[in-house]
């Protein structure tokens, strides 16, 4: 058996969460029969939106294992989170619960400086701490940093859990910085004092140790995960696996073969791994880099998800466990003349995500659900087609329901938060604007005309506009005893 790589750290086993909560329907792991039930594999993945991939209409990326999965799964078409960016839509895929609107917490040793970007409540009632109340064997295995930061209790209700070291700005590695030059991965524009070269050094520092393609942090998810079924088909069964891959967010550097797939043209300039937020001061040749550079992340992350799968299948886990696949949001990719994601780029580039269900047991293979559905349904819809009960802390929907007839969601409305912002789409429209006073930001789509969102006509409809705002703001309004809560018990003496 492969050997752990030394840029595996791992932090934690049994008994790292809390305490696990009451047990749910399906009794003790001492007394329940086992027999029938099934295991459950749940993998999020950072920055890849639906755009980019080939079971949503794309025909240029190679996406080849999540297309293949889709082909086997249930598809839902109109998913989006419920808030945005990685951390508050973690807390809603992990409890279930609306997050947004969210107060600002302050944490010292996060730079990410932004409303509802914190642990979890003391309240909160998460996926994990369900299912090993339920008699589960649960795991966590990622490369997200940010939620094992100090203080953060991502790992709540997991027997197991690793964490991947290296990714992104992870101070992994302090040094050798002896010959690496920020210069050679950003553009003009991002060098000197307030540019991003320095802040770019921790990730230039972690990458120097990648020998192999097997060296991505990317790759060691999922190696770990391949690692850990081998090691607990046997004994452990049923089981809660969740993985979490932050790429392909940025820095979107990708192995040079995969990069080479989508670059045709001659470039010889910086390597682009996280350019400027706009094209404004780039060349065409610079942006066609970038999109490449991304392109190929995006297969990459793909042939990692697709060699992980075939393990499952090979260990004969494909009969009887369940695998929900979707991510956090998209990014921006030149749309607008926009990088990235962020603050007032809620368009579909940003925030529609893609959600599948493989069900061994049952004919969805290849169905597809329309209507808005949303992260917060991801916790519901699991412990329902798994038999297990539902918390009231939930106020996500279950969507088994509509898996089982081929409806379609009849949600009129979704609102999709980022700190002080927000969209609220229907079929026909998007909005957004900004809900917290300040400077003033709206913007409206009309989605049936202009599909891509990439024309606002906020000007030319202001009544409408003053309707979104009224809906937005009675939003927010409601929020806010549902979406607050403590992070200290204290118990009496």
């Amino acid at each position: 058996m492969r050997p752990i790589s030394r840029r595996n750290l791992l932090l934690g086993t049994a008994g790292a969460a809390s305490a696990a909560p009451l047990l749910g329907t399906r009794g003790s792991a001492e007394t329940a029969d086992w027999d029938g039930m099934l295991n459950l594999i749940v993998i999020v993945v950072d920055t890849l939106g639906t755009h980019w991939l080939g079971c949503y209409g794309n025909q240029e990326i190679r996406t080849p294992s999540v297309d293949g999965l889709a082909r086997k799964s249930l598809l839902f078409q109109d998913a989006y989170p419920e808030a945005l960016p990685t951390i508050p839509d973690r807390r809603s895929i992990y409890t279930g619960r609306r997050i947004f609107p969210s107060d600002y917490v302050l944490q010292n040793y996060d730079t990410t400086k932004i409303r509802g970007w914190h642990q979890l409540y003391v309240e909160d009632v998460t996926l994990s701490e369900t299912l090993r109340g339920a008699g589960y064997t649960t795991c966590l295995i990622g490369d997200v940093f940010f939620l094992f930061f100090p203080d953060r209790n991502f790992a709540r209700g997991f027997n197991s859990w690793r964490a991947i070291r290296g990714q992104h700005i992870d101070p992994y590695e302090t040094g050798p910085r002896k010959g690496i030059n920020p210069r050679d991965f950003a553009h003009p524009t991002q060098w000197g004092p307030s540019g991003i070269t320095e802040w770019m050094m921790p990730y230039l520092i972690n990458r120097q140790f990648r020998q192999s393609d097997d060296d991505y942090p990317t790759s060691q998810v999922f190696q770990e995960a391949a690692r850990w079924l081998e090691n607990n088909i046997e004994d452990n069964q049923p089981f809660y696996m969740h993985l979490e891959s932050f790429s392909p967010h940025e820095f979107w550097d990708p192995p040079e073969d995969y990069y080479r797939l989508y670059m045709k043209s001659d470039y010889k300039g910086p390597r682009l791994i996280y350019p400027p937020t706009t094209t404004a001061r780039m060349t065409p040749l610079e942006v066609e880099h970038v999109r490449a550079l991304y392109a190929g992340y995006v297969t990459f992350v793909d042939s990692r998800i697709g060699r992980f799968l075939n393990k499952v299948d090979e260990l004969g886990l494909m009969e009887n466990t369940v695998i929900l696949f979707t991510a956090d949001h998209g990014t921006m990719m030149g749309e607008q003349g926009q990088f990235h994601k962020g603050e007032g780029r809620g368009r579909t580039q940003v925030t529609h995500v893609p959600l599948m269900v493989y069900h061994p047991q049952q004919p969805w293979a290849g169905r597809r659900v329309f209507g808005f559905v949303q992260h917060t349904d991801v916790m519901p819809t699991l412990l329902d087609i798994l038999g297990v009960e539902i918390p009231s802390r939930v106020t996500g929907e279950s969507l088994k329901p509509l898996m089982e007839s081929g409806g379609s969601s009849r949600r009129q409305m979704i609102v999709t938060g980022w700190n002080d912002h927000a969209t609220i789409r229907t079929q026909e429209w998007l909005y957004q604007g900004r809900w917290n006073p300040g400077q003033a930001f709206e913007e409206l789509y009309d989605v049936r005309r202009d599909p891509l969102e990439l024309e606002n006509v906020n000007f030319r409809y202001e009544d409408l506009v003053k309707d979104f705002r009224a809906k937005l703001k009675d939003y927010v309004d409601s929020g806010w005893e549902t979406t607050r809560g403590t992070f200290a018990q204290v118990l009496p003496g």
